[in-house]
């Protein structure tokens, strides 16, 4: 039965096909790390407060890069080149979503509406983080060699997302709301077409790996146009409502270190 767990479990169980996943993974995670780090460096004046909280999701990124290439290490194995159409992280900036690169680079200051729109970017590519890592939770907690690292990362997804909450509501009752709703939808609607662009990329590139029939293939991409179809029916919602986090201040300490041995 084609299932998430059983289809993870034979990406996880080849040496090319796990290279691949543990690649993409760690290139991401290292380009949130920069772009954080960025972010943080140019805070505005106004918004000093919040540079602690952006450069700890900043050393959450790149140790979460970290891990995937010490998974990499742990069997014996190369990080391999990224896939231009499976970059997720680069897919977005080249769509005009999140804060440019071409900014970022500048040593200006930004302003409050472009700390507005990376927290918008954040809370809803970090939504599908969460949501990504919760799956790999469910299934892989217990894995001998995956389960450490995916309950630490599951764990700070979480977190960024609480975080992401909180500060919008923040800058919500400063004045804001009607800019970061419209924010937060543009975000996710371009959002959710990356995903399933990058998603079909990444399933083409496994199923050449591991040989997949055809049928198989064909499926699997079916099912990621029907997830594609019920989040721009309304599924893109859940990427754009607010509340108020059980987690308080989830960012406002030091970032946990990785496992010695992930």
């Amino acid at each position: 039965m084609l299932s998430a767990k059983s289809l993870f479990q034979e990406i996880l169980d080849n040496d090319d096909s796990f290279a691949l996943f543990c690649s993409i993974a760690a290139s991401g995670e290292s380009q949130g790390g920069w772009e954080n780090a960025r972010i943080a460096a140019l805070v505005p004046g106004t918004q000093r407060d919040l540079a602690p909280k952006i450069t700890r999701h900043g050393a959450d990124e790149d140790k979460h890069g970290r891990i995937f290439n010490a998974l990499l290490r742990k069997r014996g194995l190369e990080p391999v080149p990224v896939p231009p159409e499976t970059d997720y992280t680069m897919l977005l900036e080249r769509n005009g979503i999140g804060l440019a690169h071409d900014k970022l680079k500048r040593d200006e200051p930004l302003t409050a509406q472009d700390i507005v729109t990376y927290l918008a970017h954040s809370r809803v590519t970090e939504q599908r983080a969460s949501e990504q890592m919760q799956m790999l939770r469910k299934h892989f907690a217990d894995h001998p060699d995956l389960g450490r690292a995916v309950k630490m990362i599951s764990n700070d997804e979480d977190n960024h997302l609480a975080y992401c909450h909180e500060e919008l509501l923040r800058f919500a009752y400063a004045g804001h709301g009607r800019a970061i709703q419209r924010t937060l939808r543009e975000c996710a609607l371009a959002e959710i077409r990356v995903y399933r662009d990058v998603s079909l990329a990444v399933m083409a590139h496994m199923g050449r790996i591991l040989g997949w029939p055809k049928p198989k293939a064909a499926l699997l991409a079916a099912g990621i146009h029907a997830v594609y179809r019920y989040e721009r029916l309304g599924g893109w919602r859940r990427m754009v409502s607010l509340r108020m986090p059980e987690r308080r201040n989830a960012l406002g300490g030091p970032a946990t270190p990785e496992p010695e041995a992930a």
